[in-house]
């Protein structure tokens, strides 16, 4: 393929997106909405609480560890914070380590710190030293809302930091006690007991976050995001839960064009407001991490722009997740596979099967390990509720504020379960996805594996302080991802793995995630994780990491002769059979360091 540069570039992506989004409307009649518009129009995160509390002020917005806080009290907990933060010297564009996990403390950190016009960096509190070291002094954080037990974690790297303010939250309060005056430590009681900073920064496109990407090459990066990549998002999230009115994806009335830069500000005191969503916003169970961004979506921004309610979990919890759902009516979640399959077996029990999950009508699936299969559906609709339709949750990234796509409406007939690849759906409203070829740029024809670039309200600004990164992943406009995929017929994209995890055989191209698929189909496997190892005959080869059933008495020369009659030769991988597979605090699993057990082991060819 001849290299295309610059304007003809450009030109090449224009005429191919015309017949794309085309294709995409077309899919998108009967499933979904053809616009992201919010009803209240455009605010800033905190204008989306305020908001609520003026019409809803006694409904929850964040239920955390039997403790619940209504929109009331968080609008006023969060105006006293960021009037606390001010009072020290915060200032708007300064950046404010969020130093804690789960909880609702972190809600009103995050708010507050948006609400002065400061930036939110959130901060793993799994971290050690290094990583603690990097990402605050990477950032210049000179103030940190951090849990108790962190603080020797923190006062030893501080030296080496800016950080010159801390503000301790006891783990008692960050428990039931709540987040009011009753819980959190007596620093923190002070805090929420502070004169309110009585406004909201409305500057939708100032730096708002901070967000580090997981470092899988070099150090984490920053991704500079803004409240307008937040509440786009986020309104992307509601819009896109429910098949579209009228059947045809077009928008409903009302639904117009998205309001311009300065449109939609919140209402004055003794101003009319927007009607609330008439569902009542989105309920959401989330049991990811929130220093995530998949965790931030789904467990702060989504529920609290939509009115709705954030119900947190610290961690994953598969009896608390089945009291939740129940107890608060949650309708939607993200979960692994194996989140799913716990429930099943509680749900099983004799104990629990009367309980009733019919509220929960959009669970989103994330195939890091197992993948869903027609059979997982199945199972699932027939022990839950006929609505409830298991669906692969999106595709995005840190530097795309992630949840870029939408699967809802593709799964009769398990269309959406591809046999090769995960499937991702369309561009939600506004995002454009191509497929491009890794070497030139040019834009691939539909079905061709390549390069994954991304265009829309969501992408990040640049990176912090890395104006090389920033030039070679955004360029005309668009986000080069790295990743590899694909577009089918209807311009609905389906992953493949990333750029870096291709695998090349003889020069030909081996996609980890088809392999892992392929395997994941043998009714001994339980998972599987495909790498590459160097062979001097072929260049390199794949190398499968699979863990099976419990008590299985298959083999891995068994599974690989039976992996030989599924695909193609040059797929075939050497297998190894693992008790468990390595994974991430955010449930991925372990490629680097598969990659580097496998370099130092010798497959027989």
């Amino acid at each position: 393929m001849p290299p295309v540069h610059g304007e003809n570039l450009a030109v090449a992506y224009e005429k191919h997106l015309g017949d794309l989004r085309a294709r995409q409307a077309a899919a998108r009649r009967g499933r979904q909405r053809g616009t992201v518009v919010h009803a209240a129009g455009e605010l800033p995160v905190a204008g989306y609480v305020r908001h609520w509390a003026r019409l809803t002020p006694d409904k929850p917005a964040v239920v955390f560890a039997g403790s619940t806080t209504t929109y009331r009290q968080l609008d006023a907990y969060t105006d006293r914070l960021a009037g606390w933060l001010a009072a020290r010297g915060v200032r708007p564009g300064d950046r404010v380590a969020v130093h804690l996990p789960n909880s609702a403390h972190f809600v009103v950190a995050m708010l507050a710190v948006l609400r002065l016009g400061a930036v939110h960096v959130p901060v793993n509190p799994m971290f050690r030293a290094a990583e603690l070291r990097h990402e605050l002094a990477d950032s210049g954080a000179e103030t940190v809302i951090a849990a108790e037990p962190l603080l020797p974690l923190l006062d030893e790297v501080r030296a080496e930091t800016a950080v010159r303010r801390v503000l301790p939250v006891s783990p008692e309060g960050i428990g039931p006690e709540g987040i009011g005056p009753e819980g959190g430590g007596e620093a923190w009681r002070t805090a929420l007991a502070h004169a309110p900073l009585g406004r909201i920064a409305d500057d939708l496109d100032a730096l708002a976050a901070l967000n580090y990407t997981g470092g899988t090459t070099g150090l984490p990066k920053g991704c500079e995001h803004t409240q307008r990549h937040m509440i786009y998002t986020a309104t992307a999230i509601d819009n896109g839960r429910t098949l579209a009115p009228g059947g045809d994806g077009a928008p409903t009335p009302g639904e117009g064009r998205a309001p311009a830069p300065g449109e939609g500000r919140a209402p004055a005191p003794g101003e009319g407001a927007a009607p609330a969503s008439s569902d009542g916003g989105i309920v959401s169970l989330c049991y990811l991490p929130v220093f995530w961004i998949a965790g931030e979506n789904l467990g702060i921004l989504a529920p609290l722009v939509s009115g709705g309610t954030s119900v947190l979990l610290a961690r994953w919890d598969p009896e608390k997740a089945l009291h939740a759902i129940e107890q608060h009516a949650v309708t939607t979640m993200a979960g692994t596979v194996e989140n799913y399959l716990e429930l099943l077996d509680l749900l099983g029990r004799p104990d629990c099967a009367h309980r009733d999950l019919s509220s929960l009508t959009a669970p989103l699936t994330v195939s890091f390990i197992r993948k869903l299969s027609p059979q997982l559906r199945d199972r699932w609709r027939e022990s839950t509720h006929p609505g409830s339709v298991l669906r692969e949750a999106s595709y995005g990234m840190t530097e795309t504020h992630t949840s870029d796509t939408n699967t809802l409406g593709f799964q009769d007939g398990d269309r959406d379960l591809s046999p090769d690849s995960t499937f991702c759906g369309l561009p939600v409203p506004g995002t454009d996805i191509l497929v491009a070829d890794f070497a030139t740029g040019a834009p691939l024809p539909l079905g061709e594996p390549g390069e994954i670039l991304v265009r829309g309200p969501s992408v990040l600004t640049r990176y912090w302080r890395a104006p090389e990164a920033t030039a070679t992943a955004l360029r005309g406009g668009w986000l080069h991802t790295g990743d590899i995929g694909r577009l089918d017929e209807d311009g609905c994209l389906h992953y493949l793995g990333r750029d870096k995890d291709m695998i090349k055989v003889k020069g030909m191209s081996v996609f980890p995630a088809e392999v892992e698929t392929l395997l994941a189909r043998h009714p001994e496997v339980l998972a599987a994780a495909v790498v590459a190892v160097d062979d001097p005959e072929t260049g390199q080869r794949p190398y499968a990491y699979v863990r099976t059933r419990p008590g299985s008495a298959l083999t891995a020369d068994e599974l690989r002769n039976w992996a030989a009659a599924t695909m193609a030769t040059y797929k075939v991988p050497v297998v190894e059979l693992l008790d468990d597979l390595p994974l991430t605090a955010t449930g991925k699993i372990r490629k680097t360091e598969l990659s580097a057990r496998a370099s130092r082991t010798r497959p027989a060819p």
